[in-house]
């Protein structure tokens, strides 16, 4: 893994999984956001370094954990996980000693996919994300819902240093279709699963509201997978503390509560 930091380490710690794709960079507009109040954190996964080997989510965690360690971080004041970074995000929260205070997951890919399936997904994703690096993003909006010049850059710097026999090992152990892991009531409580209103990811809402009832399950009217992260990037920072000041989302207006079983309805 890259680590890249913001802030200063004796002020409360954020810590960070961005997406599939993109490097832990593409948090660092957020993250600027808050470095005057906060110690954010924010690793690339190995699957995106070069000359770097990905091993097993067990091992990514470990890296951080070392890191947590070596920085004198005894307390996590926030977890923000977008998309596939939820998966590590939660390997992350059921295996460490470190207390989280509170959790931000945006888009979450809480798939849970069969192995086969995931096999076959390998080939195409990595030439997905090979393809927006060759063509200097010119592909990305073929591929992705969003060819936003805020997350462009980050895309194709993933797609130049990934290999395929890192991008198959963590694909190998992402996604699994397992159970979802047991988190503690209290945290649950503090726990925020968005979603966009018109992002394919919505359809993992209903299982992981079953899994942890004591959660809370906004969904952004209007928005597509972490638009509002990667369009709005001082706006989703302010909410951010929010969560951490108040444990309470703001007044947004987007903002929609929907029931497991029923249409969006407004909060």
């Amino acid at each position: 893994m890259i680590f890249k930091t913001a802030g200063d380490k004796s002020k409360p710690a954020i810590l960070f999984f961005h997406a599939m794709g993109v490097t832990g960079d593409s948090s660092m507009p957020v993250a600027e956001c808050l470095e005057q109040k906060y110690y954010c954190i924010m690793p690339t996964s190995t699957v995106y370094c070069a000359g770097q080997k990905y091993r097993s989510k067990t091992d990514e965690i470990q890296q951080i954990m070392t890191f947590l360690k070596e920085q004198g971080i005894r307390e996590i004041e926030l977890v923000v996980a977008s998309s596939i970074g939820a998966d590590l995000a939660m390997a992350f929260l059921t295996n460490t000693q470190i207390p989280v205070k509170h959790v931000f997951f945006d888009g979450g890919q809480f798939a849970q996919i069969g192995k086969t399936l995931r096999k076959i997904m390998v080939p195409f994703i990595y030439l997905a994300i090979k393809s927006i690096y060759r063509s200097k993003g010119k592909t990305l909006k073929k591929i992705m819902w969003c060819d936003d010049d805020n997350i462009k850059p980050y895309f194709i710097e993933a797609g130049r240093t990934i290999t395929y026999g890192n991008l198959k090992r963590q694909l190998m152990d992402s996604l699994e279709d397992k159970a979802f892991p047991d988190l503690p009531e209290e945290l649950q409580k503090s726990t925020y699963w968005e979603f966009g209103s018109v992002e394919d990811h919505l359809k993992y809402r209903n299982a992981v509201m079953q899994t942890y009832k004591y959660g809370n399950f906004p969904v952004f009217s209007g928005f597509n997978h972490m638009q509002y992260q990667i369009r709005n990037s001082k706006e989703f920072a302010e909410m951010l503390e929010s969560i951490i000041e108040k444990n309470e989302l703001p007044e947004l207006p987007f903002l929609y509560k929907a029931p497991v079983s029923v249409g969006l309805q407004k909060k």
